[in-house]
């Protein structure tokens, strides 16, 4: 058990101290989320990788969990545009590649939540495109630390309004109106297929 239990701290260690050396002095970045299943010629797969272009055109770093689907696209267009602003923080999974082939720097991660913390500590926003349930826990826990004040200023980005307008309603008519959240808590996310309007916002963020 001993044993068991320093493999586990090692590989929490690995995970941290590799991240923070990976990614160390990293300035003017963005993390993108989204589902792994998304195909190349998806539309949301377009807006990553047309907002990733555009983002990293402007010497902006793209943050992806560095798989397939809406990540490989938002990689590529930051490849594409740039290729030393394209990053993939990975974990190895049975059924998922661990790591697309647009990544300049890429780590693969033991722990989701070490990956999950790396993924947006040198990170300034957030863009959220349609995903499963590794997308929803990334994009509460993104909003529980911004709703807390662990990450001032931090904003999020909800892409999809077809796709994400059930969930806000859940958000306005149970959470908001039974006092589980207050009223200013509804202005974190930005709900909007406007990449356009996204991309000025990061922008101005980071001036």
């Amino acid at each position: 058990m001993k044993l068991q239990d320093t493999i586990y701290k090692k590989r929490i260690a690995d995970d941290f101290n590799q991240g923070k050396s990976l990614l160390h002095g990293l300035e003017n970045s963005i993390t993108i989320f989204g589902s792994a299943r998304t195909d190349e010629s998806d539309t949301y797969a377009k807006l990553a990788h047309q907002l990733s272009y555009n983002l990293a055109k402007n010497d902006i770093n793209v943050i992806t969990g560095g798989g397939d689907g809406i990540m490989q696209a938002a990689n590529k267009g930051a490849y594409k545009a740039n290729s030393d602003r394209s990053i993939g923080l990975g974990i190895d999974l049975p059924f998922e590649q661990s790591m697309n082939p647009y990544t300049t720097k890429n780590l693969t991660f033991n722990y989701f939540f070490s990956r999950k913390y790396m993924m947006v500590k040198y990170s300034q926003a957030c863009v959220i495109f349609p995903g499963g349930f590794g997308t929803l826990d990334e994009m509460f826990e993104v909003l529980t630390l911004t709703q807390t004040g662990k990450m001032n200023g931090f904003k999020v980005f909800l892409v999809g309004y077809e796709y994400w307008k059930y969930l806000i309603k859940f958000i306005e008519k149970s959470l908001y109106k039974e006092s589980m959240i207050n009223k200013e808590d509804l202005k974190l996310i930005t709900l909007t297929d406007d990449i356009k309007h996204i991309e000025e916002e990061i922008k101005n963020l980071l001036k």
